[in-house]
């Protein structure tokens, strides 16, 4: 029996959710499976993988054949690294502690770079947001000049208008005496 790890499809038209399973490479996409062993949510952002490391392992050690998008996602979590580090304890390269920690060491690594592109990206996120309040405050200030202008004009001639009334009212007003 040739065991594949791959997605089998959830959720709703337009918004998939996938399970991750061990299944029998005969059986449908959607259909029987030996081992539920992960979660993947494409629709969020970053996308969102829940993995039971220990059984992704035991499956890709044992051999089973991931498709494209699993093996990616076995990839980013370390499923392939933890195989390779095992690898080199069987050859005798290193010994399991030193395996161990070279994992742990890469891990950290990983983390790292994630947490400093989710902060590259928050900065940016930041700025751009900036830069619009700052256009926004721009925009108002010039439509606050304007109306502040037309203000001026108004009231402008609206003290003309009352000037040349208390002015004709003078010149009526000696005419009549």
């Amino acid at each position: 029996m040739a065991t594949r790890i791959r997605l089998q499809r959830h959720g709703r038209k337009n918004y998939a959710f996938y399970s991750i399973v061990a299944a029998d490479s005969r059986a449908p996409r959607d259909g029987r499976f030996i081992e539920k062993i992960g979660t993947y949510n494409p629709n969020t952002n970053p996308a969102t993988i829940d993995l039971n490391f220990e059984r992704a392992l035991y499956w890709v050690l044992v051999g089973a054949q991931p498709t494209d998008t699993v093996h990616s996602i076995l990839s980013k979590e370390g499923v392939y690294m933890k195989k390779h580090l095992l690898g080199g304890v069987k050859k005798g390269a290193f010994d399991e502690a030193a395996a161990e920690a070279k994992f742990e060491a890469w891990k950290k690594e990983k983390e790292a770079k994630e947490q400093k592109a989710a902060d590259k990206e928050a900065a940016n996120k930041a700025a751009e947001k900036k830069a619009r309040l700052d256009a926004e405050k721009k925009a108002n200030e010039a439509l606050a000049a304007k109306i502040a202008e037309k203000k001026a004009a108004a009231a402008a001639a609206q003290a003309e208008a009352a000037a040349e009334a208390t002015a004709e009212e003078a010149t009526e007003a000696p005419a009549e005496a």
